[in-house]
């Protein structure tokens, strides 16, 4: 009867006494005995290696730190090379780097590099940036605190606009009217700022345009959609430009209007005004080929807005048009002036 054992490295582990394996050691532990037994039933070391998916020279190695080494050399271990880059600068340059950075704290190698090489220093830019990181290392070098700066633009503060109330309520005409602006250049050198209004429940808009954005303007443009409007505005909503403060914000409280004023950088909650624009530069802007002067621009685009309120389909009112839509289901507002005649 032919008795086998195990492979002489096991019966040499057992002489160690026990030791806490992680689960890594472990497993790799369990690899080599499927190795070796795979190996007792006439495998070859690498038809063995290939069924366990694992390369052979790995096998090999953790075989032989188990040899030598006992349970413990199937750890893992630190991959920091044997040999390190020793410093290849000289004390002198080393303070010098030190010196510059302690006099300009908030400049990193790529400003120092110049400022040494002004001094004469032969020195690159990784060579600095490879100095930082070692007097940070050492210690020697301290990163100065930054003070607690706000670096963004000041908010002017607003007497009047507030942020819309999310329990804010639009179930009628003028309940939130929109109003944006939007830069229109029909050739090189020509830039005019149009201004739209647009209710968000029927849809009715006001548009003009003026040469500058400026908050007397946009109370100019304020007095046009009240007068054009066929229903009482109750409430605007406008972005936090300047146009729409200082003399605005105060014609708006002088004519008892709400005033929304939308969060810093969320035109996206204007988007029925904002859609308006696409549709007035694509129908009116890209086909008009009047004078580009703000009159007769004015009377072409008061045109346009006729035929936009009272004339051009809205999908978004099952194909009616606002003023349709006013007459159909906000009887109301129907013998109002802007309606009584259309």
């Amino acid at each position: 009867m032919r008795i086998k054992g195990l492979p002489r490295v096991f019966y040499q582990v057992a002489r160690h006494p026990p030791v806490e394996l992680s689960a890594r050691a472990q497993e790799r532990f369990r690899w080599l005995s499927c190795w070796q037994a795979l190996r007792e039933r006439a495998i070859s070391s690498q038809e063995a290696a290939e069924v366990l998916g694992l390369p052979r020279s790995t096998l090999y190695r953790w075989q032989r730190r188990l040899k030598q080494e006992g349970p413990q050399g199937l750890e893992d271990r630190s991959r920091k090379p044997h040999r390190r880059r020793q410093p290849t600068w000289s004390p002198e340059l080393s303070q010098g780097v030190l010196k510059l950075r302690e006099q300009y704290p908030r400049w990193g190698k790529d400003k120092l590099v110049v400022l040494l090489r002004r001094e004469g220093w032969q020195v690159s830019t990784s060579m600095v940036g490879r100095i930082l990181a070692r007097l940070k290392e050492r210690g020697v070098l301290r990163e100065a605190p930054r003070n607690s700066v706000a670096a963004s633009k000041r908010q002017r503060s607003r007497p009047y606009a507030v942020r819309k109330p999310r329990d804010y309520r639009v179930e009628k005409p003028g309940d939130l009217v929109e109003v944006d602006t939007l830069d229109v250049r029909p050739i090189p050198g020509v830039t005019f700022k149009h201004f739209t209004a647009r209710d968000v429940v029927s849809r009715w808009d006001v548009v003009e345009v003026h040469t500058r954005a400026t908050a007397i303007t946009a109370r100019d443009f304020l007095d046009t959609l009240l007068e054009r409007m066929p229903f009482l505005v109750r409430v605007l909503q406008v972005d936090g430009g300047s146009e729409f403060q200082a003399v605005f914000e105060q014609a708006c409280q002088e004519r008892g209007l709400g005033l929304f004023v939308l969060p810093p950088r969320s035109p996206e909650l204007n988007g029925h005004v904002e859609r308006a624009h696409r549709t007035h530069t694509e129908e009116f802007y890209e086909v008009y080929d009047g004078e580009l002067q703000v009159e007769p621009l004015n009377r072409a685009l008061k045109e346009w807005e006729g035929v936009y309120n009272t004339i051009r389909p809205h999908q978004a009112l099952d194909g009616r048009t606002p003023a349709e839509y006013l007459r159909e289901c906000h009887p109301e507002v129907a013998q109002l002036p802007q309606l009584s005649h259309m």
